[in-house]
């Protein structure tokens, strides 16, 4: 069965199945002591600039409630949106794991803006009000839609400007800049991200996130963060390898341009039959679609209904997403429409 239900669904890239058998050869130390890990160092390095360092973890909550614990004081908030998935889809990890509360705000598209920040920036010195500390953007957003870098600029001044940090959940970072045409270190690094999360699952990894700090301020007790959250993988070796062999010939972005190209095809070729309720900006692509044509659609296709109350549909692509599995698709969306 054909899948547009999520990037999860994919399979493994070739290129990291060799990765992970070549590091497979021999004894390397545990818990990062791997020349794997320590190459994965300097590659993070090359993409996110000198003061970036990288730690290799299980899985997307945990990489959040590392990177939020890290920029956390223990009577800290974060400000996120309404639609974030620390919010929505993480069994309130971090504020259960993490006791970090969450302060939820309306964004549309998915996208915070500062006055929409504003509405919980405040109570600054209150010792009865969870004090705001970071805001946290998802990039690419749970709704598909991406931050240029002059509008995650504009977050990061307001935030430091009021003494909060700049947290990104990079779980499909690797599919906005696929769509940004920028270097991955052009909206993050380069204006005011303080940590975030590199995904790897989405993009054609087995498993593994990497949780990358770009302010040397957050650095320090990241090592135990890490191993308190249950992060902290012995054989780290074949999770760094993983993240090499997407760094080192680009393999992360071919993967995210390729699953890009995959949702704009199946835009282009449903958009006059269905309503688009976001913009299509990197892999996914909402569409509010009749109860009907929805229970045909679901007979054949696994994909995620995403507003009952709407009739709005999630469909994603992956890296290993073909035109052909598009075209097929989308003719069953049009028959069934019809």
């Amino acid at each position: 069965m054909t899948s547009f239900a999520s990037d999860n669904y994919s399979g493994v890239h070739p290129e990291i199945l060799a990765a992970l058998a070549a590091a497979n050869e021999g004894h390397q130390p545990s818990y990062g002591g791997d020349v794997y890990t320590s190459r994965l160092q300097d590659a993070v390095r090359e993409v996110f600039g000198p003061p970036a360092r990288v730690y290799p973890v299980f899985n997307g909550t945990g990489a959040n409630v590392v990177a939020l614990s890290a920029a956390c004081d223990r009577w800290a908030s974060v400000i996120c949106s309404s639609s974030a998935h620390i919010h929505v889809d993480e069994c309130g990890a971090p504020e259960k794991v993490a006791g970090i509360k969450l302060l939820p705000v309306p964004a549309e598209h998915g996208k915070l803006t500062v006055d929409a920040i504003r509405r919980e920036a405040r109570g600054f010195d209150d010792e009865h009000r969870a004090q705001p500390q970071v805001v946290s953007l998802t990039q690419s957003t749970e709704l598909g839609t991406v931050y240029t870098p002059d509008e995650i600029g504009t977050i990061a001044e307001f935030a430091h400007a009021h003494g909060m940090r700049v947290h990104v959940d990079g779980a499909r970072l690797a599919n906005a800049a696929a769509h940004l045409r920028v270097p991955l270190r052009a909206f993050t690094t380069d204006v005011g991200v303080d940590i975030l999360s590199f995904g790897g699952t989405k993009n054609g990894a087995l498993l593994g996130e990497a949780v990358v700090v770009l302010n040397p301020e957050l650095d320090r007790g990241m090592a135990y963060l890490r191993k308190s959250a249950m992060q902290l993988a012995s054989k780290m070796r074949f999770v760094s390898a993983q993240f090499l062999a997407l760094f080192e010939g680009d393999l992360w972005l071919r993967n995210a341009s390729h699953a890009n190209d995959m949702a704009a095809r199946l835009h282009e070729r449903v958009r006059d039959r269905v309503e688009v309720s976001h913009p299509v900006q990197a892999n996914a692509v909402f569409a509010r679609v009749p109860e009907a044509a929805l229970a045909e659609l679901h007979s054949r296709f696994r994909f995620y209904d995403w507003d009952e109350s709407v009739g709005e549909v999630r469909w994603m692509t992956s890296f290993d997403t073909t035109p052909e599995d598009v075209d097929q698709f989308a003719e069953a969306v049009r028959a069934a429409l019809a």
